[in-house]
């Protein structure tokens, strides 16, 4: 079940990223070509998922909101993991008022989830891509600085880092050379983890608007346009619905896989 994990997860995140990655090189249609005789049509030969309101071709635009989607969440997870995990290791090795001022920080980004900070960034600059990215990335930043935090507090006090430190070795080359290595097997979990929370953070936040702009094809944007048309036809908010259902699933399945590999104690459980 544990190994099933892993490559169920492998299987469908590789089929998104497989269909971000043609869509750079081969789509059905334009994906923002009006056809106004085809509107709301089912999938036949010509458009295998049909069509939305505007006769838009929901292939061509699903593959374009791949690339939308996975663009948003690895940026935004980059962001989290480079600066929670650098808060997370500074305040952990420092230890003393560091630690006490750091974690209070983390503590105050606690108290703002990705949509509401969204609408804060969105006062200040203007909705978009660039908004959503930032928003997703600085709310998900505490959860990697209290996991890279309690690595580390856990991997300074072993015998093979003071005896680094009776060697003379710098503090800098202690941490990232000695330290930070041994903290690789959780973290590369929570990212996985983290990465499936971004794509939902990033659906929702285009679905209200304050993510990818309308213009740009994205997950979030379709199931908005298709929510007055549901009695009509399903199917322009059934595609993207699948799609996001499809790689949160990967990403966490993938997670739970990498998780029960990389923990020693898992694999006997």
């Amino acid at each position: 079940m544990k190994r099933l994990n892993l490559i169920a997860g492998s299987m469908l995140i590789g089929l998104v990223i497989g269909a971000a990655l043609v869509s750079f090189f081969w789509l059905p249609f334009d994906p923002n070509k009006l056809d106004f005789s085809a509107q709301l049509a089912a999938p036949s030969a010509e458009h295998w998922l049909g069509t939305d309101n505007l006769g838009r071709d929901l292939l061509s635009r699903l593959m374009v909101g791949a690339r939308g989607t996975l663009y948003v969440g690895f940026i935004a997870v980059g962001i989290a993991l480079s600066f929670g995990g650098l808060i997370g290791a500074v305040s952990a090795y420092a230890g003393g008022l560091w630690d006490e001022v750091f974690m209070r920080l983390v503590d105050v980004l606690y108290a703002f989830p990705a949509i509401l900070m969204a609408l804060l960034l969105a006062a200040i600059y203007q909705p978009g891509t660039l908004t959503a990215m930032s928003a997703i990335g600085i709310a998900t930043v505490p959860v990697f600085a209290r996991l890279m935090r309690s690595s580390v507090l856990s991997l300074k006090g072993l015998d093979f880092v003071e005896a680094a430190r009776a060697l003379g070795v710098s503090h800098a080359r202690l941490l990232f050379r000695h330290i930070l290595p041994g903290t690789l097997s959780p973290i590369v979990v929570q990212t996985s983890l983290s990465l499936a929370v971004a794509v939902l953070a990033e659906a929702a936040l285009s679905f209200l608007g304050l993510g990818t702009s309308p213009r740009t094809p994205s997950w979030g944007n379709m199931l908005r346009e298709a929510q007055g048309f549901m009695a009509l036809s399903p199917y322009p908010a059934l595609v993207p619905g699948l799609a996001i259902i499809i790689t949160v699933l990967g990403w966490s399945l993938l997670g739970d896989g990498l998780r029960d590999y990389l923990d020693p104690r898992s694999r006997n459980g």
